[in-house]
Parts: structure tokens; C-alpha cells; sequence
């Protein structure tokens, strides 16, 4: 299929997102108030700990607050966009419903990864844009286009990197017949990325190396969190490669979990079979 297709195509789903939106106004008012509520706490708690101490771990209030929102940015892309298909993949592979994917002329993956996105989820967005912008006012750093251009490419990566270990492991229902895990790995996944990459770098916690390293080389989840707000706040990286780890784990986790998928698709049986 010609690239202006799939653009097409994902016009398309975008649009059939917003009419199911649309016809339920009531989900979207509830999500908005339910992400809301779920903000503000999360500004309360760490602002009640900012008035107590300085900073945690070199990282002072408003370079927190931008690390914060850099956060809840890439949650809410990967949520909106991917988490709900995702979670559908499992579920069309344990009935079936993937025969219908499969028969269509475009790329198995592409449609099962945009059918549907959660616009409702979009709505964080504000509160994290909002959030980010509070931050770097008070930080009064002045950042330029350079910054600015590194941090979108640093966030698309770690979107990327997220997509990535979801499709692959929703891929695996085609062999344990029923995946459910999804909704919960990513529940997991994030609680370690809503806080820099150095405060699992103390000696006072135990444990903290091994999660330090699990999580920057095995599963570089804090790196990909925490890089992007690094470079935004002018924050020095160290070990100053770690950017060029966040773009080798998403271009390396892509090109797996596409491995993975294609090979989940090969063992995959129909309904009929």
C-alpha cells in the first residue's frame, strides 16, 4: 500500500475516534475530572515534600515539576495511541477477531496499533503542558531551539520504546492463549518511571544499584523518562551518553518488537483452524 494510504488510514481512525467520543460526552467529562484529581494530588504530595527539603537527590522543585510533566506527557501519548489497541491485540488473538485484521491490504501492525485512540486520554496533556510550562518559567533558564527540537525527538523516542514493549508482549496471547497482564505490566512499568533516573543512585537505599542498572540497560525505562528533561532543564547527563542510549533503545526495541510480532503472526492459528 502507497505511504499516503496509511495516512489516510489513520485520518480515518482518528476521525471514527472522535464521533465515538462525541456520542460519549459522559466518559470523557468523567476521564477529565478523574485525571484531574489524580494531578493535583501528585502536585500536592510533592510539594508538601519541596517545603520539607530543598531538592531530592540534586533535582530541585521546578526541575522535579518539568520531570514531572515530561512524565505524564509520554504516559499520555502512549496511553491514548497504543494502550487501548494493545490491549484489543490480546484479546482479537485469544477469539479470533484477528482473522479480519489479516485480510485487509495494509500491514497487520500498523491497523491493530492505531484502530482506536483514546482521545479522552489526550486530556492530561493539558494539565502536563500547563505543569511544564509553570516549571520552566520558574526555573528562568533560557532555552533555545536546540533544546527545545532534542526534547520532541527525546519524547517521540521513549514513546516509541513504550510501544514497543507493549506490542511485543501483547504479541505473546498467539502462544499462552490469554494475555491479561497488559493493563497491569503497565501499571508497573510506570510507577518506576515517575521518578529520575538519580534517585535510584543513593547509598542509603538498598537495592537502588540493582534497580538503577535493571532499569538503565536492561529495560532503560528511567532513561528514556528521564533524559528528555535532562536536556530541557539544561541538566548535565551523567554519563553524558545516556542520550544516546534513550535513541538506541527505541530504534532497538522497535526493530524487536517487530520481530516478535511477525513471528507471533506466523504461529498464529485462525478461528477456523
Amino acid at each position: 500500500m502507497p505511504q499516503s494510504h496509511y495516512f489516510r488510514v489513520f485520518w480515518t481512525f482518528l476521525r471514527n475516534s472522535l464521533i465515538r467520543e462525541l456520542s460519549m460526552r459522559g466518559n470523557f467529562w468523567i476521564q477529565l475530572i478523574t485525571e484531574g484529581i489524580w494531578f493535583v494530588s501528585q502536585l500536592f504530595l510533592f510539594q508538601v515534600i519541596f517545603a520539607k527539603v530543598p531538592e531530592i537527590n540534586t533535582w530541585t522543585r521546578y526541575e522535579f515539576f518539568a520531570f514531572m510533566a515530561t512524565s505524564m506527557i509520554i504516559n499520555t501519548l502512549t496511553e491514548a495511541l497504543f494502550l487501548p489497541n494493545c490491549a484489543n491485540l490480546s484479546e482479537a488473538i485469544r477469539t479470533g477477531n484477528l482473522d479480519f485484521a489479516l485480510l485487509k491490504p495494509i500491514d497487520t501492525q500498523f491497523l491493530v496499533s492505531f484502530e482506536k485512540i483514546d482521545l479522552a486520554a489526550f486530556s492530561q496533556l493539558s494539565f502536563s503542558l500547563t505543569l511544564l510550562g509553570y516549571a520552566l518559567w520558574n526555573l528562568g533558564r533560557p532555552i533555545g531551539f536546540p533544546q527545545v527540537a532534542m526534547y520532541i525527538g527525546l519524547i517521540a523516542m521513549a514513546v516509541i520504546f513504550f510501544y514497543s514493549l507493549m506490542i511485543s508482549l501483547a504479541s505473546t496471547s498467539v502462544w499462552m492463549g490469554r494475555n491479561q497482564g497488559l493493563q497491569d505490566f503497565w501499571f508497573y512499568i510506570t510507577i518506576f518511571a515517575r521518578y529520575p533516573r538519580d534517585i535510584y543512585n543513593g547509598k542509603a537505599m538498598w537495592g537502588g544499584s540493582v534497580l538503577l542498572s535493571v532499569f538503565t540497560y536492561w529495560i532503560p525505562i528511567l532513561v528514556v523518562v528521564t533524559v528528555p528533561a535532562q536536556v530541557l532543564v539544561q541538566k548535565a547527563l551523567s554519563p553524558s551518553w545516556l542520550g544516546a542510549v534513550a535513541v538506541a533503545a527505541a530504534v532497538f526495541s522497535l526493530v524487536i518488537s517487530r520481530v516478535i510480532f511477525q513471528y507471533a503472526l506466523r504461529s498464529y492459528r485462525s478461528a477456523s483452524s
